[in-house]
């Protein structure tokens, strides 16, 4: 059964009858959804959010199950036959391998009129690489040369546009670095293409930013501003600078470009809480990938910034727009 906060045993599905009592004390009630709440993020989301004075529950978006009929769209939770109710706010961290699944939940909480940061539709745009750069490229955020193609006619009109070789590829979905290659020579990038391409992927084939080498900056944006920002530093022999690969962070203060950037990028895709990633090349930022899920154990630790209070706060003020909670559904 869901377990809230700490401790063991069995407990009823989130907030399922805890009677109306804590209207009173204004105290909000937040899911997160997460496959383990002994995740670094999930666990501090649930500390700030016991820290401000709210209540905070875990659940793992695949043993919740949805049942839809006329005007009552329902969530149910592991085998129990009683429903999630009087959820005030739901912050989705949805892993990239169960997207379809948890986007699904994320939908059906949005359905039954709970606000979810991030929405179930921001999300799914961000986790495709191709459509979060269209959706880029139409505004005014620099973003790397980048094309996709499907057909070895089309290298070397790629090769002249990007400006390569050498050249960065990318799996149309990935995080932490995982699915980015650094091809550098054509005779490199055409044996990449044509081993994913006969597995049935694509490949995004990218400028590459020589500058920048082996550094980016991830800044989180959460509600409109930027609450930290890093450099991350890959190790050496590396052009992924990514934590999860073995690369390091350190403190960096944006400058007025940088930060409207990220902001900006974060603004475009609908997201209220993400992590964005910059290049720093000759002409200013470059952004090359936004996150809607993203983990912040290296940032907190590299800058000291509450950075799951920032995201919680700000969650409570999207709950607090409303104005009544959810009434409690009883099965």
């Amino acid at each position: 059964m869901l377990e809230i906060g700490g401790g063991g045993g069995k407990a009823a599905p989130p907030f399922a009858a805890a009677g109306r009592a804590w209207y009173k004390r204004r105290t909000m009630r937040i899911l997160v959804l997460s496959r383990k709440r002994t995740l670094f993020t999930t666990r501090r989301l649930v500390e700030a959010a016991r820290a401000e004075g709210h209540e905070a529950a875990v659940a793992d978006p695949l043993s919740c199950w949805l049942v839809c009929g006329k005007g009552a769209p329902h969530i149910y939770y592991k085998s129990d036959r009683r429903k999630v109710s009087e959820v005030d706010v739901v912050l989705p961290r949805i892993g990239s391998s169960i997207t379809d699944y948890g986007l699904a939940v994320v939908n059906q909480f949005e359905m039954m009129g709970i606000p979810v940061v991030n929405s179930s539709a921001a999300i799914r745009r961000s986790r495709d690489k191709l459509q979060t750069l269209q959706f880029l490229s139409r505004h005014d955020i620099d973003i790397p040369k980048t094309v996709i193609a499907r057909g070895p006619g089309q290298i070397q009109a790629a090769l002249r546009v990007v400006g390569g070789p050498p050249v960065v590829l990318k799996l149309l979905q990935g995080t932490q670095g995982i699915g980015v290659m650094l091809a550098e020579t054509q005779e490199g990038l055409e044996s990449i293409l044509h081993t994913v391409w006969s597995l049935g992927h694509n490949l995004l084939i990218q400028e590459f930013v020589a500058e920048s080498r082996g550094r980016d900056i991830r800044a989180l944006v959460v509600g409109g501003r930027v609450v930290a920002a890093m450099k991350r530093i890959a190790p050496l022999g590396q052009f992924r600078s990514n934590i999860h690969r073995g690369g390091s962070g350190r403190v960096v203060h944006l400058s007025p470009e940088y930060e409207r950037a990220a902001v900006e990028s974060a603004r475009i895709m609908e997201l209220e809480v993400a992590g964005v990633d910059l290049l720093e090349s000759r002409r200013g930022p470059k952004v090359v990938e936004i996150n809607s899920s993203p983990g912040f154990e290296g940032l907190e630790k590299a800058t000291g910034a509450d950075i799951a209070g920032a995201i919680v706060r700000h969650t409570i003020s999207r709950s607090d727009s409303r104005a009544r909670p959810v009434p409690a559904v009883r099965s």
